[in-house]
């Protein structure tokens, strides 16, 4: 059992509305840790639309994804949040008035007083291709995410997909890995055109595979992938020996365990009230996608609103016995001695 980390508040999600939250905390002297199941920050901004333009954003007329991802981590740099990711959190028990201990899927385990659940429409999880058998090596030949290029080094792999992910990986991993194939259902890609043309030229000069068709059936014992079988769109069959296999069929919205947590829901959301966005359990707040009330609107703006309230009275637990004297950044050297601005 690894020790305990204690903090004032736990965030669950590391999108925009996560990483805002750590801001309004950190105005208010509130010490914050994150939790992904992402390997990186910026939930769907930077996992799904990291070149996407976003044009709503108040007094920033157009900044991609990943752009917004970018400049909320420079916005929290005063506050050294800590990051936790590639984890998901499995249980969540309360431990007193206020507090909780949380436990991630790593084994890690958080005490705090205050827990923010800003997990857009609930956790990433990628989708499975539909291959009979594929769950047998899940985890030993077949990864859904690269973690460690390493493990890649001098090996044949097959990598399955046509969007940003796949021709990404083909073009990072062909260096090391032994012979790559690239499959995809049709001759025709949605990743970057630049990124397509290298792929081209490499399988042009004899350097790596590309088929046109679907993967089938994998072969191998014991979760440890040798071949497997392709069927083109001409129907033609062939198997291919390999050791490994990426699959990058995108993601999927899954709540995940949220509804094990004694949190009321209401359609896989969680109902809260607009003065805070706490949810039924106190201390335990939902801001951004995941929460709904009446006339809730899934903006990333309202879910900065969201965050500015729920971090005044997150404060009131964090620091029963002091009084919350709100203050603009505008005018206040105390807080603009905690940004580093003067």
């Amino acid at each position: 059992m690894s020790e305990t980390i204690k903090t004032d508040v736990l965030i669950i999600g590391a999108g925009p509305c996560g990483l805002f939250a750590v801001f309004e905390l950190g105005l208010l002297d509130i010490k914050a840790h994150l939790i992904d199941i992402l390997d990186k920050v910026g939930g769907q901004c930077a996992e799904l639309y990291p070149e996407k333009p976003i044009y709503d954003i108040p007094g920033v007329p157009m900044v991609t994804g990943q752009g917004l991802t970018d400049q909320l981590m420079e916005q929290i740099k005063p506050f050294h949040p800590n990051f936790h990711l590639g984890e998901m959190v499995e249980k969540v028990e309360k431990i007193g008035d206020p507090g909780f201990r949380i436990t991630t899927d790593a084994g890690k385990v958080f005490e705090c007083k205050v827990v923010v659940i800003a997990a857009g429409g609930g956790s990433f999880q990628p989708k499975r291709p539909p291959v009979p058998g594929i769950e047998a090596y899940e985890g030993t030949s077949v990864f859904y995410a690269v973690r460690k290029m390493e493990q890649f080094r001098d090996k044949n792999l097959i990598i399955v997909g046509g969007g940003d992910s796949a021709l990404d990986w083909t073009l990072n991993l062909h260096p090391i890995a032994k012979r790559i194939t690239l499959v995809h259902r049709r001759d025709d890609f949605r990743a970057a055109p630049h990124s397509v043309e290298q792929m081209r030229a490499l399988v042009a000069s004899g350097k790596m595979d590309l088929r046109i068709g679907q993967v089938t059936a994998l072969e191998g014992a014991d979760g440890v992938l040798t071949a497997a079988t392709l069927k083109g769109n001409d129907n033609a069959v062939e198997t291919i020996a390999c050791d490994m296999m990426l699959p990058f069929f995108g993601l999927t919205m899954k709540l995940g365990p949220v509804g094990d947590w004694g949190i009321a829901l209401e359609n896989n959301l969680i109902p809260v009230e607009t003065s805070a966005f706490e949810t039924s359990v106190p201390g335990i707040f939902a801001i951004g996608d995941i929460n709904t009330y009446p006339g809730k609107i899934k903006l990333i703006l309202c879910g900065f609103h969201e965050g500015a309230l729920m971090a005044q009275k997150a404060h009131r637990y964090v620091y029963p016995e002091k009084r919350l004297v709100f203050q603009y950044t505008t005018s206040s050297s105390s807080l603009q001695k905690k940004l580093g601005v003067n």
